[in-house]
């Protein structure tokens, strides 16, 4: 199943994807339900969706606005230096025996085709293509051979990176959550869709039609059991917790010479059999 989050005019809504367009299901639960993360978050707790065999689109693809799956997650934590490669071309930092984590906030992100903000205090706006874990079960302290009975599905991601408010310290933070600039999307598809060869399938990043990054799934340094198992250690995740789980080499800041986004480009992050998230990149205000 594929969820989305969407807006038509001015109405907001979350609903389920089908070949012939959008099947509304906050109207369908009578407007009782705040947007999806709420609904994972009932889900959790035991309701269950109406029946919708046989269901009618309410709005076609092209309708429609696309937001974040999740428009306001509790949490969003994002892996650094995940993959080997992408580790070698930053000089081998982050080579510890734990992941490496930092924070984006909600307001960090747009959805598909949506436009990417350019900070336009920096000329060092970078890609980097992601895999995002989106939780549907509260845990704690969760074993990772019981991690994936925790995920309601994954996403795509691009963690758009300010790499000289990135690297003034240590600290990530200030690099990462730009206004608008980074994306989550297009949908939330569920396990049940991306289990099978979930290791073979291929992450890749195009700007302006050129590939920039491409790995596969199982190169990540840590995988899903073992990033879930690591956090729930120290927090309760909970239904719409977001875990983006770290870029593939090919980084725009790494390249000689650099090669950063500028306005007017369109960056695309696909990940097979999940989705295709695309973006343009407008001026700063």
């Amino acid at each position: 199943m594929r969820f989305l989050s969407f807006t038509h005019g001015r109405y907001r809504s979350f609903g389920i994807r089908t070949e012939a367009g959008v099947i509304d299901l906050g109207a369908r639960l009578g407007g009782r339900v705040a947007d999806l993360g709420a609904l994972l978050t009932l889900l959790d707790r035991g309701m269950e969706l109406p029946e919708l065999r046989g269901a009618e689109a309410d709005f076609g693809l092209e309708e429609i606005g696309w937001l974040p799956p999740i428009p306001a997650p509790g949490k969003i934590l994002c892996v650094g230096l995940n993959y080997a490669e992408h580790r070698e071309e930053t000089g081998g930092r982050g080579q510890h025996a734990h992941p490496t984590l930092f924070v984006r906030f909600a307001d960090s992100l747009v959805g598909h085709r949506q436009p990417l903000r350019h900070p336009g205090v920096s000329d060092q706006y970078d890609y980097e293509a992601e895999l995002a874990v989106v939780i549907g079960r509260t845990a704690f302290r969760l074993p990772a051979e019981r991690a994936w009975d925790v995920v309601a599905g994954v996403s795509g991601f691009m963690d758009g990176s300010v790499r000289d408010f990135q690297f003034h310290t240590s600290q990530f933070t200030p690099g990462k959550n730009f206004l608008e600039s980074g994306a989550f999307g297009p949908e939330l598809v569920t396990t049940d869709e991306v289990r099978d060869g979930f290791d073979n399938r291929l992450i890749r990043c195009e700007v302006n039609g050129e590939e920039r990054q491409r790995a596969r799934l199982g190169e990540m340094i840590f995988g899903i059991p073992e990033l879930l198992a690591y956090v729930s250690q120290w927090t309760v995740l909970r239904p719409g917790d977001v875990i983006a789980t770290g870029t593939p080499g090919g980084v725009g800041f790494a390249r000689k010479p650099p090669r950063f986004l500028r306005p007017g480009d369109r960056v695309v992050v696909e990940i097979e059999g999940i989705g295709r998230l695309e973006n343009p990149v407008r001026a700063a205000d």
